[in-house]
């Protein structure tokens, strides 16, 4: 399913959001004190505008993902992506003893809010959206074959392992072009040299 392969860029992108609001000055306490606020939903679904999944289609959709694993295969992306990501985000984050609680916390918190259904639900709006009944009864077949059974053994840990690699790559080639930029404009190196907190008074 391709939102296995969203799951890093979410948890990054929520990580990073909760840093921002963490350094951000807090509101006063009266602030929008008579405003009515709704607290967001949970389920990421608006029952309103949703359309209905014919029910013998959604049927097949939810034997496919069972199928292929479903929530057990999100648990073991979300192993994977937690080992792969924690690297990038003490990072973005100061250094001190707090740093590794910070993020484990961060990680469990996030874990006890992640609920398989919703993934399982999205996916079958997803399902329905791009592939016939006929075309997801075909993955039925495929998924039962011993083929179709490998394919699903390796195919998280070759996710996993796809992402450390890209982003062992990508750091590589980030720091290869920004070295190169550097030495190709030094004005812009020196102005950062000078921007840098820790730069001497002229």
């Amino acid at each position: 399913m391709k939102i296995r392969a969203l799951l890093p860029c979410l948890v990054l992108m929520c990580f990073i959001a909760a840093v921002a609001v963490a350094r951000t000055p807090q509101a006063a306490p009266n602030q929008g004190a008579g405003e009515s606020r709704t607290p967001p939903s949970n389920s990421g679904t608006d029952s309103t505008t949703t359309p209905k999944v014919d029910p013998a289609k959604e049927a097949a959709i939810r034997q496919l993902i069972d199928l292929t694993g479903g929530a057990t295969l999100v648990n073991q992306m979300m192993d994977g992506m937690q080992k792969n990501m924690k690297p990038m985000m003490e990072k973005l984050l100061p250094p001190g003893e707090y740093r590794d609680k910070l993020i484990d916390l961060f990680f469990e918190k996030f874990r006890s809010k992640a609920d398989p259904r919703v993934l399982v639900d999205l996916s079958v709006r997803m399902y329905d959206k791009y592939l016939s009944e006929e075309e997801i009864k075909g993955l039925i077949q495929f998924y039962s074959t011993p083929l179709g059974q490998k394919t699903l053994s390796v195919l998280p840990k070759l996710t996993v392992e796809m992402q450390g690699e890209s982003m062992k790559w990508g750091e590589g080639l980030g720091r290869q072009s920004m070295i190169e930029v550097l030495s190709e404009h030094p004005e812009l190196r020196k102005a950062l040299e000078d921007a840098s907190p820790n730069a001497k008074p002229h």
